[in-house]
């Protein structure tokens, strides 16, 4: 059984607030050797913004340093820092989620290593931290606090001692998920994937962001699709202007309801903004105004009932549209998670399912010799990995020739009486 760790080894550190505390920190960290943990707390749901909130560095024979960056504010000792750590490893659990905040504050790792994506090329079947180091370490972290608004202030006690426990054994946790990807032949491709995440730009703003309001999927009328729109934008720039998530000025529901039910007039128009907001302050008489413009559009001026797709089209429209694509891409998935089953890995970190698709849309060439070929050079063109296109290539090429949808036969318990469902029993296929 894991054993519980309660507080870090050598108990917890003073926040640091100031310019000068951050640079006797970094005098710490540069005396000593080795990696370098870091995580950093944002306050996801709570501000629009994602930046940090709260910095842990651990190194060891450095210390370990809990840092508060709105306090410290900007200052030429986070470049300090990060320049003259250049060629050490940063260790950072789930990277992707936190680089842009620690870059935005000045700290650039050019050497990283994630624990959590080294975690699913090792095999590991869970790859959260709690769930990682009580496999690995034996030893369990308290994780009651993961959903805290970290913007708040002061931070609290206990909130600094969970962030603590964060950093605390991840290098430990880095160094034992190291021994299996040795163990497995896969250091090499975790550091292949590392160096991808720190290559890859930010992404792009979605087209249409509007369009992932919860419930919208819903909604056929084009005029209630035109009052989201524009409240929805309304909502994103003043919850922008206020650094507040913008559920939390107003929620999906809300907007979704005031489309498909449109007010009679501005006072219940305001009602329905007020019934679900903790804010008294907005700007109802700009928002209205939209809310009018919007149910007057016509024709072109309204937005589509979907937005068009520049790539390729849902596999489920394959089959009309592509049917040998399709049947193609069922071979493929099948093939692709034999061989993820093969490596001990999720599919999705094997290969991604957008470049297997872009794979198979196309029309192959007539020999197996050139399919591999053709595979090896879209997957390269998408940005897969060497190791990723060494693997996935032959499988792929192997099933480029097919014609036929693969199907599966489904077993089907019998109802109570006897009897099944209409149409139980038949092939079911598998894409």
């Amino acid at each position: 059984m894991a054993e519980p760790l309660l507080e870090p080894a050598g108990g917890l550190p003073d926040l640091i607030q100031t310019p000068l505390a951050l640079a006797e920190a970094i005098k710490s960290i540069l005396a000593a050797s080795g990696p370098i943990a870091i995580d950093a707390e944002r306050a996801s749901g709570y501000r629009y913004s994602a930046r940090a909130y709260l910095i842990q560095i651990k190194r060891n024979g450095g210390g370990l340093h809990l840092i508060d960056p709105i306090a410290v504010g900007p200052t030429k000792y986070w470049a300090e820092l990060s320049e003259a750590l250049v060629d050490e490893e940063w260790i950072i659990h789930a990277s992707t989620q936190d680089l842009a905040c620690l870059r935005e504050v000045g700290i650039d790792p050019q050497l990283i290593f994630d624990t959590e994506l080294a975690g699913r090329i090792a095999g590991c079947e869970r790859v959260g931290l709690g769930p990682l180091t009580e496999q690995l370490l034996e030893i369990s972290l308290a994780k009651e606090h993961s959903a805290v608004d970290w913007s708040l202030r002061p931070l609290r006690p206990e909130w600094l001692n969970y962030a603590a426990l964060d950093v605390e054994l991840l290098i430990e946790l880095r160094n034992e998920i190291e021994k299996l990807l040795i163990a497995n032949g896969k250091l090499e491709w975790a550091k292949e994937d590392f160096a991808a995440i720190l290559k890859n730009p930010p992404p792009e703003p979605r087209k249409e962001a509007w369009r992932r309001t919860s419930g919208i999927h819903k909604i056929r009328d084009l005029k209630s699709l035109a009052i989201i729109r524009a409240l929805w934008a309304a909502r994103n720039e003043f919850a922008k202007e206020i650094d507040l998530a913008p559920g939390r000025v107003f929620n999906d529901e809300t907007l979704v309801l005031i489309a498909t039910k449109p007010p009679k007039g501005f006072g219940d128009f305001k009602k329905a903004l007020l019934r679900r907001t903790r804010l008294t302050e907005m700007p109802f008489e700009e928002w209205f105004k939209l809310f009018e413009a919007a149910q007057l559009l016509e024709g072109a001026e309204l937005p589509q009932l979907r937005l068009a797709s520049e790539g390729l089209p849902p596999p489920k429209l394959w089959q009309s549209r592509n049917p040998l694509g399709y049947a193609r891409l069922t071979h493929a998935k099948a093939a692709i998670t034999e061989c993820a089953l093969n490596n001990f890995m999720p599919a999705e970190n094997l290969i991604s399912p957008e470049f297997v698709r872009r794979v198979c849309w196309q029309t192959p060439p007539e020999s197996l010799e050139d399919r591999l070929k053709f595979v090896q050079n879209v997957l390269g063109g998408l940005g897969a990995r060497s190791w990723q296109i060494e693997l996935v290539s032959p499988p792929l090429a192997a099933i480029l020739g097919e014609t036929e949808p693969l199907v599966v036969e489904v077993s089907v318990e019998p109802e109570p009486d006897g009897t099944s469902d209409e149409g139980s029993g038949t092939p079911v296929e598998t894409a």
